[in-house]
């Protein structure tokens, strides 16, 4: 009886270590992990001094750190963790408003741009030409709606 029980003991060592052991060639999926305000150049250097709080908040986004006791001051921060290579990348931008809520200064990882620097923003959007219809589809009349079907009816009938 006793060296029944030491074998199941044992045996169950053993099962219980095997779940501990990974092969070196398995490797598991990892995520890239973003926390923050992903903030670039391009987006810092559009902040000029004398810019409103709304303007810094459409410009850079709602900061991560807005302290009731240093109200004068947002800090954006940023981390970025590769899944694959377990790199990190981190970045820190603090903006210093004046008294009236203007825009004083800028510091950080990010510099900002020099008002020299600044010139006419640059209109970024495109046309697409998704197609045009042919002279002889676009006389064709559209073809007839099919009734709903018996689920779509009780759906909409439920408010779905």
């Amino acid at each position: 009886m006793r060296r029944s029980r030491l074998l199941l003991v044992a045996a169950s060592c053993a099962l219980i270590a095997a779940c501990s052991y990974k092969p070196s060639f398995i490797n598991e999926y990892k995520i890239d992990i973003q926390q923050g305000n992903v903030l670039t150049q391009e987006m810092v250097s559009q902040l000029k001094p004398g810019q409103t709080r709304d303007q810094v908040r459409f410009l850079l986004g709602t900061p991560l750190v807005s302290d009731i006791f240093h109200q004068q001051r947002w800090d954006y921060i940023y981390r970025f963790k590769s899944g694959k290579t377990g790199d990190v990348e981190s970045r820190k931008l603090t903006v210093f408003f004046d008294g009236e809520g203007r825009l004083e200064r800028v510091s950080g990882d990010i510099a900002a741009g020099e008002s020299s620097e600044a010139s006419a923003p640059v209109n970024k959007s495109r046309v697409v030409d998704l197609g045009s219809l042919s002279p002889e589809l676009a006389d064709k009349p559209l073809p007839p709606r099919e009734p709903p079907s018996y689920y779509r009816r009780f759906m909409d009938m439920l408010g779905f």
